[in-house]
């Protein structure tokens, strides 16, 4: 054996066997993927709740104390359509309300609430109640004029005390708002607004008014400001749009009113591939011809995967694939079971060992719906025909999951389309104890299940996903950022076969898209550096204990304390500091977000922020 060793180190060609070492290396892991040998999850970051030991949001929302009186009005449209999305905006912020239509009820005695909200455009139904609220914020209080106001005798009345100076009856053109930087995560610049129609009450104002948002850049018309009176403050929003893609503009205005405002957070990203693995899809491979000069299944293997690859190192995203097992039609219950499972394996694994995820999305494509449900024209799908064809069909898809993906936890579901029926969604809870977690849309859409960030009665964790593919409209663009300061999260799809497909931008091609992707990805690092990478599932055990949580908060000269409630292990809120720094953490960690705002990860259901 010494002899031998001596041997190789005389040996004059070393650095050729060390070349011929890492050729054998590489062949060896591509060998492995090739050949389907399973790689083993690494640990979750986020390990779910039991469901036993679950506190749903309702649940925690029925709790808090009401330190907030809501006025609105049912006779102003505008005032019904703002109060359909501040209804989950306070109850995400865990603000306890008390709501008064002032065309029913009498307004209660101020001193009650610490903040009073006017969801009204129009002041004349409080006719002399405007100067009472006004007296009490000249007092200590705070309120926020929320909807975007109309020039009338009582609005003229108070419009100085609001920081205004000089108004006309004339409304301007919302076609972009410019976010000062120190206000919002993601601000400092100008997002356009699509549709944007005459929203923006056309005002001068005060010196002393803190303006936040304009119309178009820094000099145009305030959309967002807070102006002081006596002990009190108010806060007006201009901007005019009453809607779920503009909730955490309406979020963060909120939280300028009192001297620190605590409200939890998911924090967390995720980028789901739908279709992903699956069979080569079908398609018009007319784009990848033209660039690639490949097929679609080569051009899949050798340029798009490495690229998606690239893309989650340079970024830090570790993907969910939800896999679907064939492209068949058939809906009638008849099982084909999926022989061709070298692709499923080779990509499924590679997603899994660079720290990804593997969920469900579907036996075939087809959306869990039954005959009672009539796409149309408008989805080209069929339904199945009955409860059993439904559940044999997703029952092979577990055991396919498992198959090929032993050793690996598949608990997050996908609908295909975005479609799941009342009756599809009934049985995966109560058939298929394996899901703990459906993403579906945030946004509504014909046939879509739309959702919110919460934990459902039966247990299953509720995660919609925001915006999807690589082209980032302006529309998705802007509620990208309302949701990373309203929830402090992003969640994103993309279909493989969006390059197939020229209503998804395949004209463009996969170079101009893949930058549009790498773009977005570069904005959210930058904008949100705290915001935490995790998988579908991890997403959801973040979901579970944000939905959860109440906040109760003591302020005084001397510290902010803050008593967390349903505390489970940890906890994420935001922490705006509207007077005065803050000093020493005890109970968890402080990390500055932009200007006044600041991410808290409490570890502890006791946390004190001293103040100074």
């Amino acid at each position: 054996m010494v002899r031998f060793i001596k041997k190789i180190r005389n040996f004059q060609f070393k650095g050729i066997l060390m070349i011929l070492g890492c050729f054998i290396l590489i062949a060896a892991v591509l060998f492995a993927e090739r050949s389907g040998v399973q790689y083993q999850e690494k640990k979750r970051q986020i390990s779910y709740i039991d469901k036993d030991k679950i506190i749903t949001e309702k649940e925690a929302a029925d709790s808090l104390k009401k330190t907030c009186l809501v006025l609105r009005d049912s006779s102003q449209e505008e005032s019904e359509q703002a109060w359909i999305e501040f209804q989950r905006i306070f109850m995400d912020m865990r603000v306890g309300t008390d709501v008064i239509d002032v065309q029913k009820d009498t307004i209660p005695d101020l001193d009650a609430y610490e903040t009073v909200v006017l969801l009204l455009s129009d002041l004349d139904p409080l006719k002399e109640k405007v100067l009472d609220i006004c007296e009490w914020v000249e007092d200590g209080g705070s309120a926020m004029f929320a909807l975007t106001l109309q020039k009338n005798t009582y609005v003229s009345l108070i419009e100085q005390k609001l920081g205004i100076i000089s108004s006309g009856y004339e409304n301007t053109e919302v076609d972009s708002i410019y976010f000062d930087k120190d206000f919002l995560i993601g601000g400092g610049q100008a997002y356009t607004i699509m549709d944007p129609y005459d929203s923006a009450w056309e005002v001068e104002l005060a010196e002393t008014a803190r303006v936040y948002a304009r119309v178009g850049d820094q000099s145009g018309t305030p959309v967002i400001w807070e102006e002081d009176y006596g002990k009190g403050r108010f806060v007006v929003d201009n901007f005019g749009l009453y809607e779920k893609a503009v909730r955490g503009f309406y979020a963060a205005s909120y939280s300028l009113l009192t001297d620190a405002e605590i409200y939890p957070v998911i924090n967390g990203s995720v980028f789901y591939l739908d279709d992903f693995p699956s069979p080569v899809p079908g398609g018009d491979g007319t784009y990848v011809r033209r660039d690639y000069n490949t097929n679609i299944a080569d051009f899949y293997s050798n340029i798009w995967w490495p690229d998606m690859m690239s893309l989650a190192a340079e970024h830090g995203v570790r993907y969910t694939g939800v896999m679907i097992e064939n492209y068949e039609d058939e809906t009638d219950g008849k099982i084909k079971k999926q022989t061709d499972t070298q692709r499923f394996q080779y990509f499924g694994n590679m997603i899994l060992h660079q720290g990804g995820e593997l969920g469900y999305h579907g036996y075939n494509h087809q959306p869990l719906s039954l005959s009672n449900v009539d796409y149309g024209d408008v989805l080209p799908y069929k339904t199945w025909i009955s409860m059993k064809a439904i559940q044999d069909a997703f029952g092979e898809l577990i055991r396919f999951g498992k198959e090929m993906f032993p050793g690996t936890e598949l608990s997050v579901y996908v609908p295909p389309s975005n479609v799941l029926s009342e009756e599809g969604r009934k049985m995966l809870a109560e058939k298929f104890p394996e899901i703990r977690t459906i993403a579906s849309n945030y946004f509504p859409g014909e046939y879509a299940y739309v959702q919110e960030f919460e934990t459902a009665d039966d247990g299953i964790v509720e995660q919609p996903r925001i915006i999807s593919g690589a082209i980032i409209d302006d529309y998705m663009q802007m509620a990208a950022l309302s949701e990373l300061n309203m929830h402090f999260v992003n969640s994103h799809f993309m279909h493989p076969d969006d390059l197939l497909d020229e209503d998804r931008g395949a004209a463009l091609g996969w170079e101009k898209l893949r930058a549009r992707l790498d773009e977005y990805m570069t904005w959210m690092n930058e904008s949100a550096p705290s915001l935490r990478n995790l998988t579908g599932s991890e997403l959801a055990g973040a979901v579970q204990r944000y939905g959860a949580l109440t906040v109760d908060k003591e302020i005084t000269d001397q510290e902010i304390r803050i008593h967390l409630g349903n505390f489970y292990d940890e906890a994420y809120l935001m922490v705006r500091i509207n007077d005065g720094t803050p000093g020493q953490v005890t109970g968890g960690e402080l990390t500055n977000v932009t200007g006044n705002l600041y991410l808290l990860h409490a570890q502890e259901s006791e946390v004190v922020i001293e103040r100074n």
